[in-house]
């Protein structure tokens, strides 16, 4: 039977190890960061300031726990950080780290603005083509993943360079814009549509990728007045971008009418691919209320802050419930 040591011995080389509480976190917790940030924006433009504050302390937190870990996993398991380096998923690192830059910059804190793009645009020119090089059909929700990142480089550019003056900057953020634009026509035209029923939360980046680009195309809008845009250019990119944003309002009703379709009430990570179309949605309106001269858009933008609110809250509870059971499954 062996003496008490060697069963101990035994006992302790037979106990799994601990599992970290970082390990198998993935790559769609970024969305997140995205979320809580353009809920700061939403509110203030809401004139909610101080709510818009404290979402965006929390943002920048949640930013940098994630990067941490995203650092860690790269040095501890180099093979699993580049399988999810492949998937669409991983560029919410780019669209949060763009989405957190346009706060700054809106801020007037243009210095960190300016090497938040950098590190987006770096993060964006790496993952970008191992994403494509690993292109999966039919796509889904996260697919659309590669427009949103994109689209934040335009915003984030374009906010920027208006605020600075630098007409690179708005030129680099037009290119981004369009650029985002063949994207997203890439991958709704294999979109499964099926999605809008069974999806676990990310179909709704197919309306957050409109709204987003409604946001990058106000803000060129906004830039293109503070620098001299001409008419020329304005009036067709104004069409585009108001047609950018019905688009995102509208898929915003028929997402919502299929939530209610096809209810989902579980928690699931990619449940913050949810809240990030909804606080989109939000911002653009107020954006492109301002860009286009249009206030009643802004109204809705208003109104829409409190669901997007409600949604995230949600979130929050379902992923700290999620992360206390973990922390318990370790005792």
């Amino acid at each position: 039977m062996g003496s008490p040591s060697d069963r101990r011995g035994t006992a302790h080389r037979a106990r799994p190890p601990r599992r970290r509480l970082t390990v198998g976190l993935p790559p769609t917790s970024g969305a997140a960061v995205m979320s809580t940030d353009i809920l700061s924006t939403a509110a203030q433009y809401a004139g909610l300031g101080a709510l818009s504050w404290v979402l965006l302390v929390l943002a920048v937190l949640a930013g940098l726990v994630l990067g941490a870990a995203l650092v860690g996993r790269l040095l501890t398991d180099r093979s699993g950080w580049l399988a999810d380096a492949a998937t669409p998923a991983s560029l919410t690192g780019v669209a949060a780290t763009a989405v957190v830059g346009g706060r700054f910059a809106a801020l007037g804190w243009t210095a960190a603005a300016w090497a938040l793009l950098a590190a987006a645009a770096l993060l964006w020119l790496v993952l970008l083509p191992l994403v494509l090089r690993h292109w999966r059909v039919p796509t889904v929700g996260a697919s659309f993943l590669v427009c949103v990142a994109t689209e934040g480089l335009a915003v984030l550019s374009a906010t920027l360079g208006g605020a600075t003056g630098a007409r690179a900057a708005v030129v680099a953020g037009c290119a981004a814009f369009l650029l985002g634009l063949l994207l997203y026509a890439g991958v709704v035209a294999r979109f499964d549509w099926r999605q809008l029923a069974v999806g676990a939360g990310d179909h709704w980046v197919v309306a957050g990728a409109l709204a987003i680009a409604g946001l990058a195309g106000a803000q060129l809008l906004l830039a293109g007045d503070r620098l001299g845009l001409p008419d020329g250019v304005r009036a067709p990119l104004r069409v585009l971008d108001l047609a950018l944003w019905a688009g995102a309002v509208a898929g915003y009703a028929v997402l919502l009418g299929c939530e209610l379709r096809w209810p989902r009430p579980r928690y699931a990570v990619r449940r913050w691919a949810t809240v990030f179309p909804m606080g989109m949605t939000t911002a653009a309106s107020s954006a492109v209320a301002a860009a286009d001269r249009l206030p009643a858009l802004a109204v809705l933008g208003h109104v829409l802050l409190w669901p997007g609110l409600a949604a995230w809250a949600l979130a929050v509870v379902g992923a700290t419930r999620r992360w206390l059971r973990r922390i318990g499954s370790r005792g």
